[in-house]
């Protein structure tokens, strides 16, 4: 399993972040934009419901779980 940041779709929103703070960060990047730090890009099985929920909570669609 994998979690994966489409960085340019991504508008630092927190939806994942609040449903999943161990796996998510909101941070600044260098433009000083808002996006999601992947903190577990490959998650444990036991977390993978918890992630795929945060996944799907993106508005706008910038995370992507696969496995």
């Amino acid at each position: 399993m994998r979690i994966t940041v489409d960085r340019e779709r991504c508008e630092g929103l927190g939806m994942c972040e609040s449903m999943a703070p161990d796996h998510f960060e909101v941070i600044e990047d260098d433009d000083g934009n808002e996006t999601v730090d992947i903190l577990v890009p490959e998650p444990d099985a036991s977390d993978r419901d918890l992630v795929q929920s945060a996944v799907q909570s993106c508005p706008v669609l910038a995370l992507t779980f696969t496995g």
